[in-house]
C-alpha cells in the first residue's frame, strides 16, 4: 500500500471515528436508553442528515467509472476532511463526558467496524487491481468506511445492545457498595428530594441551611439517576457525614422506588408534579404515582414535605407518615406558607408561617414564586431537624443564586440578565416571564426555544407560554425551529408588535440580534436551552 492509500484511509478512518463520537454522545444524552435514543433519530432526522446523504452520494462515486479510482478515492476523502471539521468546530450545551461506558461502547463499535471491514474485503476482494468485480482492496475499505459513518448509529446502538449484560453486572457490583456503605453509617440522616422541578434549586438551598449544624453531603450536579447516586455514595460518602441529600429523578414509573430502595430514605420532599417528561410517563397520574414513590418508601416514624401549590400534588392523600403541606400561591390546607413576600432590589423579604405558630422573617438574594416555595420546603426540613431560626436566616440570607436558574445578573453596559436557561418547565416559566415583566426600565426581552418533553400537550403549553409573551413582555426572540410555530402563534393571538418579534435558527444568531438591539436600561430573560439532542 503507497503513501497517497494510506493518507486517504487515515482521513476517512478519523471521520469514522468522529461518526462514532457524534452518535455516543447523542446516546449518552439519551441516557444509553436505545427506546429514547430511537426516537431521538425518527424525530430529529439524524438518520437522513446532510452529512449521511453525502455519504451516500461519494459511496456510489466511489465504485463509479466516470473518473480514475485514484480521483475517486481523493474526492471522498476531500468530502471527509471537509465534514470532520465541520463536526469538530461544533459547540455543545453537553459535551460527551469520556465515562468508563463510553469507552467501552468506543471499543466494542471499533471492534464491529474493523470486523465489518475486514469481512468485506476477505469475501469481495482479492486486492490489488485485479481484485473481484474490479474493485480493489482500498476502494472496498474506503467503501466499508463509508458504509460504517452511514449506519454509524446502527453500529452504536448494536454495541449499547452487546454490552447490556456487561454493564448490568457493572452496575449491580457498584450498588452494593454503595449499599453496604449506607449501612455502615446507621446514623445518616437521608433526604430524599424529588418533583416535576424544583428539586435541584431546593436540595442546594436545603444543603445550606442545614450546614449550620450538619456536615452534609448532597448529590452533585444533575446526579439524580440511579448510577448518580451510586457514584456520589462510592466516590464522596466520608464516615464523618451527617446528612445526605439524594435528588431524585424520574422518567417513568418505578425510577423514584429503584433509588429509595437503595438508599432508604427517612425524610421525603415532592416539590412539584407536573406535565413534564409526557413522552415517557403518558400521563400525568404516572407522573403522580412516580413522584410518590419517595413519600411511599418512608418509614412510619419518617416525615413527608409536599408543595400543595400544584394540583397534583395536593390532590394525593397520605396515611403511611406524617405529612407538612406548604404552599406559597395555593395555601389551603397547608401546614407551613409564605407571607408578606416583598421583591427588593437585592432580593425578596418574605415570612414563613406555620399552623403550629411559627414565624420567622427572612430575606434572600432570590427572587421570584418558584425561589421563595423551594426555601419554604427546606425552611420546614430544617426545623424538623433541630435548625434553629436564627440559623436559617443566617443561612437564607447568604444563599447564592443556583446557576442558570433565575440569576440575576448585571452587565457594565447597564443590561439585567436573567437566566433560566435550565430545564424549562410550565410553571417555571410561567413565573421567570411573570419576574421579568416587574422590570419596568427599559425593554423586556425574552429569548427562548421553549419548552421540551412534554408529550402530547408540548404544543398547547408552549402556545401558552407564546400567549403569556405576548401580553406581558416587549420583545420575543424565538430561537429554533424545535418549538417555533406554537411560540408565534400564541404570541401572534395578542396584541404585541410584530417588529418586535424576532425568529432567528441558532443560540448565536440570537446574540448578534441583541448586539444590535440592546441598549442600557434593558432586561433580557435565557428561557431554556434545549439540550443538544434537541436541537
Amino acid at each position: 500500500m503507497n503513501a497517497f492509500s494510506i493518507v486517504i484511509l487515515v482521513i476517512c478512518g478519523l471521520y469514522m471515528i468522529l461518526n462514532f463520537r457524534h452518535d455516543i454522545h447523542m446516546l449518552q444524552q439519551n441516557s444509553y436508553r436505545i427506546d429514547r435514543y430511537w426516537k431521538w433519530l425518527n424525530k430529529s432526522g439524524d438518520i437522513s442528515s446532510a452529512s449521511r446523504l453525502v455519504n451516500v452520494g461519494v459511496l456510489f462515486l466511489l465504485f463509479s467509472t466516470l473518473l480514475t479510482p485514484a480521483l475517486n478515492a481523493l474526492i471522498v476523502a476531500a468530502a471527509c476532511c471537509v465534514q470532520a471539521i465541520v463536526m469538530l468546530r461544533k459547540k455543545f450545551k453537553k459535551p460527551l463526558v469520556y465515562t468508563p461506558r463510553v469507552k467501552r461502547i468506543y471499543s466494542v463499535c471499533a471492534v464491529f467496524a474493523i470486523a465489518f471491514s475486514l469481512a468485506v474485503i476477505l469475501t469481495v476482494g482479492r486486492g490489488g487491481s485485479d481484485a473481484f468485480l474490479y474493485y480493489s482492496g482500498g476502494q472496498l475499505s474506503l467503501g466499508a468506511i463509508l458504509f460504517l459513518c452511514i449506519f454509524s448509529w446502527a453500529i452504536a446502538i448494536l454495541a449499547v445492545w452487546v454490552l447490556k449484560p456487561v454493564e448490568a453486572s457493572i452496575n449491580a457490583k457498584y450498588r452494593n457498595e454503595a449499599v453496604s456503605i449506607l449501612q455502615s453509617m446507621p446514623d445518616l440522616k437521608i433526604i430524599g428530594i424529588t418533583g416535576s422541578y424544583g428539586k435541584t434549586s431546593t436540595k442546594h438551598y436545603l444543603q445550606r441551611i442545614l450546614s449550620e449544624k450538619y456536615d452534609v453531603l448532597m448529590t452533585p450536579g444533575s446526579y439524580n439517576t440511579p448510577m448518580g447516586v451510586i457514584r456520589t455514595v462510592r466516590e464522596m460518602m466520608k464516615p464523618y457525614n451527617e446528612v445526605f441529600i439524594c435528588e431524585m429523578g424520574a422518567k417513568q414509573l418505578g425510577d423514584i422506588k429503584e433509588i429509595c430502595d437503595m438508599v432508604h430514605p427517612q425524610i421525603g420532599i415532592v416539590t412539584a408534579v407536573g406535565p413534564m417528561h409526557l413522552e415517557s410517563f403518558k400521563s400525568i397520574e404516572n407522573v403522580q404515582k412516580t413522584k410518590f414513590e419517595l413519600i411511599d418508601a418512608l418509614p412510619s416514624d419518617g416525615f413527608g414535605v409536599i408543595n400543595n401549590d400544584f394540583e397534583w400534588s395536593a390532590n394525593r392523600p397520605v396515611d403511611n407518615v406524617k405529612v407538612a403541606r406548604y404552599g406559597v400561591a395555593e395555601t389551603k390546607g397547608c401546614d407551613y406558607i409564605a407571607t408578606d413576600v416583598k421583591y427588593t432590589p437585592d432580593g425578596t423579604d418574605f415570612t414563613v408561617e406555620g399552623k403550629d405558630g411559627t414565624r420567622i422573617d427572612l430575606h434572600t438574594r432570590l427572587v421570584g414564586e418558584c425561589n421563595i416555595s423551594n426555601l419554604v420546603a427546606a425552611v420546614i426540613v430544617a426545623l424538623h431537624l433541630g435548625v434553629t431560626h436564627e440559623e436559617i436566616r443566617r443561612a437564607v440570607d447568604s444563599i447564592d443564586q443556583v446557576e442558570h436558574r433565575l440569576n440575576v445578573k448585571r452587565t457594565p453596559g447597564g443590561v439585567t440578565i436573567i437566566d433560566d436557561a435550565f430545564n424549562s418547565n410550565p410553571a417555571g416559566s410561567r413565573m421567570a416571564v411573570d419576574v421579568l415583566s416587574q422590570f419596568k426600565d427599559g425593554k423586556r426581552i425574552i429569548v427562548t426555544p421553549g419548552m421540551i418533553e412534554l408529550g402530547s400537550e408540548q404544543e398547547n403549553l408552549n402556545r401558552e407560554l407564546g400567549k403569556q409573551i405576548g401580553e406581558k413582555l416587549d420583545v420575543a426572540v424565538i430561537v429554533g425551529a424545535y418549538n417555533r410555530n406554537a411560540l408565534v402563534d400564541g404570541i401572534r393571538s395578542t396584541d404585541f408588535d410584530e417588529k418586535n418579534l424576532h425568529i432567528v435558527d441558532s443560540f448565536a444568531d440570537s446574540q448578534t440580534l441583541l448586539a444590535k438591539i440592546l441598549a442600557p436600561g434593558d432586561t433580557v430573560l435565557y428561557e431554556n436551552d434545549l439540550p443538544d439532542s434537541f436541537k
